[in-house]
């Protein structure tokens, strides 16, 4: 006998996703979509005369539970293809705990998390113990990538061999490249072999070494002067203009040659990747440079020029699509790859606008205030994510929430083949209710997440999560 599992309602909202923007109503049975019922739907009582069409009588019987919507905006939840827990390791930075809240309160039902932990997340049985214990939650779906290489040492990638595609979709090296151009082929033949995506942080090495010294000269005026690295926000008017100009032109020595990094990296993945028959996912791309580069991998599949399974997908971030770093203060938000020109940041968003950028993913970041003052690079973004997204592309851009739904639902599970990020019959019911028009103040201290450094700190952003669903079920906002 089929074990019937409540029943929920959702009505009165406005159902967006990648193809629909309609008033509407959804059932949810058994942690999946039942019905998406179009058109006004505004009282319960009219919700459940619908959903009656489409729930046995033993279902009704159940007394299927309501949620009103109030006209808000209801979408599959966001897929992150690249986020850091921290965990297992550095539990002051971000936990399991503290990252699913922080994911949750951004409107993500499923993440796909980086391996630099302490220790390095490097075979199967370690990855699959973080996503077990993760997962046991039952907050979002947790995908535990495993490293290229074994404890990130650039040459053993035998972990691989034990892995399959609907388990580990993504290996990874993220943090860094794989040094070796000849280990990176292993890798990718044996990934290609099995259908894992390879996501490439693309960093040559000793380019990013070279840039070491610069970060650093600049991170020592900063501490001698007393200004807040990881706090943009925060004036220093009396800091001598020769220590700002030192600072910044080291920073941007650095950042220069970081995306002269980023751009022979992405050419060599892509061309390895050619070779090996393999998918890659370029991580967090920030260069128009880079992204060329993917441009034209992927024309070359249109015309049908490589047949060996070769692919090539791309992701970019939040906080390069919608920060500029050439220039105070946001050149000295460390973040890896750096904040880039406007030149670049038109780049990403025009190759949002031609397909050339499948997903959107936040590399959410998470460190402790005095690991930035160090000089950690990264930020805090699942919590921004959304606003940031929707704030630049749909209010000042002029691209529709449908198409950042793709970009951040529909195509994310398309690459993890989910059935998810959609609202359709069958799909996950991984959901987020939001109103795209609220406008809000970025204060990190109500953030879930234990990190607290954002170049976003008191900047007003459109659009907010209001409540989250994971297999139907409310994990975030009030009901």
């Amino acid at each position: 006998m089929k074990n019937y599992s409540s029943i929920l309602i959702i009505y009165n909202a406005r159902l967006l996703d990648a193809h629909i923007d309609s008033p509407g109503s959804l059932i949810i049975a058994d942690k999946k979509i039942r019905a998406v019922l179009l058109g006004e739907c505004k009282t319960a009582k009219t919700a459940l005369i619908y959903a009656s069409a489409f729930l046995s009588d033993v279902e009704m019987d159940l007394k299927p539970s309501f949620y009103d919507a109030h006209g808000m905006t209801l979408m599959p939840a966001f897929i992150d293809m690249h986020a850091h827990f921290r965990y297992p390791g550095q539990p002051q930075k971000e936990d399991l705990d503290s990252g699913l809240r922080a994911a949750v309160a951004g409107g993500y039902g499923t993440l796909v998390l980086m391996p630099n932990t302490r220790p390095v997340i490097s075979d199967r049985d370690a990855a699959k113990k973080v996503m077990n214990e993760a997962n046991s939650k039952e907050l979002a779906r947790i995908y535990q990538t495993v490293s290229i290489t074994k404890n990130f040492e650039g040459t053993d990638t035998s972990a691989i061999d034990s892995l399959t595609a609907d388990e580990f979709p993504v290996i990874t090296e993220d943090g860094h490249d794989v040094s070796s151009a000849a280990v990176m082929l292993d890798a990718m033949s044996k990934a290609g072999e099995k259908n894992i995506i390879v996501s490439c942080h693309c960093e040559d090495p000793s380019l990013a070494q070279a840039a070491r010294p610069y970060r650093q000269r600049a991170l020592g005026f900063m501490s001698q002067y007393n200004i807040p690295a990881g706090k943009v926000h925060i004036q220093t008017p009396n800091v001598p203009s020769s220590v700002n100009f030192e600072i910044d032109g080291n920073l941007t020595t650095a950042n220069n040659l970081l995306a002269v990094a980023e751009d022979t990296a992405t050419i060599r993945n892509i061309e390895i990747a050619k070779t090996a028959g393999c998918h890659v996912h370029i991580c967090h791309c920030s260069t128009k440079n880079s992204l060329d580069a993917v441009r034209r991998a992927k024309e070359e599949l249109a015309l049908g020029n490589t047949t060996n399974g070769f692919d090539c997908t791309v992701e970019v971030t939040p906080h390069h699509l919608g920060l500029v770093g050439t220039d105070a203060p946001n050149i000295r938000a460390l973040v890896n790859p750096p904040l880039r020109s406007e030149y670049d940041r038109r780049a990403l968003i025009e190759g949002l606008r031609d397909g050339t950028v499948d997903a959107i993913a936040t590399d959410h970041a998470p460190h402790s205030q005095e690991d930035k003052a160090a000089g950690a690079p990264g930020f805090t973004g699942l919590e921004t994510a959304f606003a940031l997204c929707n704030t630049v592309l749909v209010k000042k851009e002029g691209f529709s929430l449908r198409r950042l739904s793709q970009l951040m639902s529909a195509n994310p599970a398309k690459l993890l083949k989910l059935k998810a990020g959609r609202l359709l019959v069958d799909y996950e019911a991984d959901l987020v209710l939001v109103n795209p028009d609220e406008e809000w103040v970025v204060t990190s201290e109500n953030f879930c997440s234990k990190g607290k450094s954002t170049p976003l700190e008191g900047k007003k952003l459109t659009g907010k999560v209001h409540a989250t669903f994971f297999g139907g079920e409310q994990v975030y906002g009030q009901s």
